[in-house]
């Protein structure tokens, strides 16, 4: 039985208290929303706060609404709600299936967007219990009892990275659904501090980097809310988001792509936004410029897929074989740009071709 450390829990009822709350603590306070990934990680010693700030009582965080230029999403919003939430199109698609594919309906119902946004990065030495990373003598992102207690990159950065030995990075993974679904879309997300507030793209919160994976928030900063672009699916808009896991439910994805387009009555692409994740230490954007100005064609959708595979580099640090899980990129891939294209699975070769791995998939 794995039990969490002690620590001292605070709950405050608006942003400013929690971003005093941040400032007053420093390094040793850390954001709890739903619990889903902090309560494990606390189990198995890979982080030890001292303060815990919780935000299930920040009322501001959990509300949605839609204006003229988009969709905004607290923070706080269950990712049960996220996938329900009748303010997205069906232009935002991508975002509820994302939102609905993760782990299960329990999880779902706890766990929020924001806190999906800010996973922790995983790895197959990292996300074990303390004796057992004890006995191969810990790692980079958690390197024993000097550097759990404190989110201190450079000084984590003396231990052995188990994946790539040699390396002087972490190449623990990116495993947000949300994040790629969001940043396809060009979501963006407001950051609150006690020195005031700031909004950057979905892409620019993360690094990919396995410790410093969230370079784009800063210390002390709290991520508010999420503004979603109107796609009008009307005008053309079409989003999906594909899921690669062992089992149809709970599991982390080894694999995502999210892809949004926007077509014109002839069907030609005038914006396209694809991004893989599950492949870095961060949600991936891939060029997407060979498309633009053409029809979702077979012989189209083929030219790319070697495109969007290229920046894929698994390594061994999550699950299934990594060459296995390089290959797949360009099935599941051609599987999404065919669903953008409105293809039915059962006909369409493309689709086809990634559906006889979907017994495994979300």
């Amino acid at each position: 039985m794995m039990h969490i450390p002690e620590f001292r829990y605070l709950a405050p009822t608006t942003v400013d208290e929690v971003a005093r709350l941040l400032a007053e603590h420093g390094p040793e306070a850390m954001l709890m929303a739903g619990g889903t990934d902090l309560i494990p990680n606390l189990k198995r010693r890979q982080q030890t706060p001292k303060v815990v700030v919780g935000l299930r009582a920040v009322a501001e965080l959990k509300t949605a609404k839609i204006g003229p230029k988009g969709v905004t999403l607290g923070a706080g919003i269950t990712l049960a709600d996220a996938a329900r939430s009748p303010l997205l199109s069906r232009g935002h698609r991508a975002v509820q299936m994302a939102a609905g594919r993760v782990a299960t309906p329990q999880i779902q119902n706890m766990g929020t967007l924001g806190g999906n946004l800010c996973l922790d990065t995983r790895c197959n030495y990292y996300d074990q219990s303390w004796d057992w990373r004890k006995a191969i003598d810990f790692c980079k992102k958690a390197p024993g009892p000097q550097g759990v207690a404190q989110k201190v990159v450079d000084e984590a950065r003396t231990g052995t990275c188990w994946v790539a030995p040699g390396s002087p990075r972490c190449w623990a993974v990116s495993s947000t659904d949300c994040a790629p679904a969001l940043a396809a879309l060009g979501a963006s997300v407001t950051l609150v501090s006690a020195e005031g507030r700031r909004t950057i793209p979905v892409l620019n919160l993360y690094k990919n980097d396995g410790m410093d994976y969230l370079a784009g928030r800063k210390p002390g900063e709290v991520l508010t809310s999420i503004d979603v672009p109107l796609l009008d699916p009307h005008a053309g808009w079409r989003s999906t988001y594909w899921k690669l896991r062992r089992r149809g439910s709970f599991d982390f994805p080894v694999l995502s792509v999210a892809a949004a387009f926007k077509r014109n009555a002839a069907g030609e692409v005038e914006e396209a936004r694809v991004v893989l994740g599950s492949v870095a230490s961060c949600p991936i954007a891939v060029p997407t410029e060979s498309l633009i100005g053409k029809k979702l064609t077979d012989d189209v959708i083929k030219a790319f897929l070697p495109i969007a595979a290229k920046p894929a580099r698994p390594l061994d640090n999550t699950d299934f074989h990594l060459s296995w899980r390089k290959r797949v990129v360009e099935s599941w891939v051609a599987g999404a740009l065919g669903d953008i294209r409105g293809d039915d699975p059962s006909k369409s070769l493309l689709a086809r071709t990634a559906a006889r791995l979907l017994p495994v998939a979300g």
